[in-house]
């Protein structure tokens, strides 16, 4: 999984899911775009304005191994 957040547009950018490639793109509200795979599966979403929608002053991250 891959997270990217651009910090002067508040976007939580394209949390990608796996490599497949999206062919179709389906807005889920007017600030949540879904792209999906050939195969209908959900590999990547784009969530504009992240902190105002979450409710929160700042974006902090984790990444854990197992």
């Amino acid at each position: 999984m891959q997270i990217k957040y651009f910090e002067a547009t508040d976007t939580l950018f394209y949390i990608v899911f796996n490599q497949n490639s999206p062919i179709e793109t389906r807005d889920l509200d007017e600030n949540t775009l879904l792209d999906f795979d050939q195969e209908g599966q959900l590999c990547s979403m784009t969530l504009e304005h992240a902190k105002e929608r979450a409710g929160i002053p700042e974006i902090d991250y984790q990444t854990l191994r197992g």
